[in-house]
């Protein structure tokens, strides 16, 4: 397996990273344990999550399970703030008391002294981006906090906080974590190009689509129970649409076409595509994580690539993965 360095750092990753959005909610502890391990015995050394997963307790999941098998310096550990979490009106947002105070809580639930990663979880629409930095570089300059990234980002917010960052001496990020799969590429305009030109990671997630790439919905409106869009709902649901199903099934008669399980064609679609440095697999229990895991050795043939591409056009979507970002006012394209 080849590593793919994170941006312009010197930091290494594997070219999937474990996604943690299902820790607590509904993945049980014990089984959360077991599928950071395996991902850590295949090689998998990113380990995404944040502090507004199910209120704190993914954060807590990945604490136990590497204090109690002192294996923490083997992963790169990344989290995010900006949500609320708390009932004042300081529990959220990207101001550097709220920063602060996040950071503090994330490294007692995760255990640690520091936070390889922290991510910004959405851009501020009031706080300034200077505010924002500066508090990140304290934390860096004290030790808390190795790198700095953004999260569904726009490309200009992503531009203007390098800009910032290098005229004033600040911590610059080093990565953009946005939704990518072949139901949505519309990072593929901006971000992406963006990202190379000025040497930022892409850590994308969200590459099954939902599960809508892997023939878990056969309906935009009759969802499975168990689903996450039937569980959830909200933005979850709203992401399961009928021509994105309509893809989802011409991908999966592909992926059998070339002796492909559909789950592992769609996230092998996206670590191969340009400027991707890792996808975010986020298993619900260890035999998906399985699933998943021969798609660190394999690559995507010329053929597949185009094939993809004559079911969603590079550049535009048939899903809207966007729809928790408050920016995105044209949802598709």
């Amino acid at each position: 397996m080849e590593y793919r360095l994170l941006g312009r750092s010197g930091v290494k990753v594997a070219p999937l990273g474990l996604g943690t959005g299902n820790f607590a909610d509904p993945t049980s502890e014990d089984e959360s344990a077991r599928i950071i391990h395996r991902a850590m015995d295949a090689g998998i050394n990113l380990i995404d999550t944040s502090n507004s997963y199910s209120e704190g307790e993914s954060e807590r999941f990945i604490g136990r399970a590497l204090a109690s098998s002192g294996r923490r310096h083997e992963v790169i550990l990344a989290t995010k703030a900006f949500y609320q979490v708390g009932a004042g009106p300081n529990d959220a947002d990207l101001s550097r008391l709220h920063l602060i105070r996040a950071c503090e809580d994330s490294l007692r639930r995760l255990q640690t002294d520091y936070i390889d990663l922290y991510q910004m979880h959405r851009p501020s629409p009031t706080v300034p981006v200077d505010e924002t930095l500066r508090a990140l570089t304290d934390l860096v300059q004290q030790g808390k906090v190795r790198y700095i990234g953004s999260s569904v980002h726009p490309a200009w917010k992503i531009m203007e906080a390098i800009m910032v960052s290098e005229i004033k001496g600040y911590a610059r990020f080093v990565c953009e974590q946005p939704p990518y799969n072949l139901l949505d590429r519309r990072i593929e305009n901006e971000t992406v190009p963006m990202c190379q030109a000025y040497g930022l990671g892409l850590i994308t997630w969200s590459p099954l689509a939902q599960g809508v790439l892997a023939g878990r919905y056969a309906s935009a409106t009759d969802l499975p129970d168990d689903s996450r869009g039937a569980l959830r709902g909200g933005i979850y649901s709203e992401r399961i649409t009928r021509p994105g199903i309509e893809v989802g099934n011409k991908m999966i008669s592909l992926a059998r076409e070339h002796g492909i399980a559909p789950a592992q064609l769609a996230t092998l679609w996206v670590k191969d595509q340009p400027g991707i440095t890792a996808p975010l697999i986020g298993p619900r229990t260890l035999e998906q994580l399985e699933h998943l895991l021969p798609v660190l050795d394999m690559t995507l043939s010329e053929e597949l690539a185009a094939a993809c591409d004559g079911l969603v056009a590079p550049g535009s979507a048939v899903a809207s993965f966007f729809n928790s970002a408050t920016w995105m006012k044209q949802r598709l394209i």
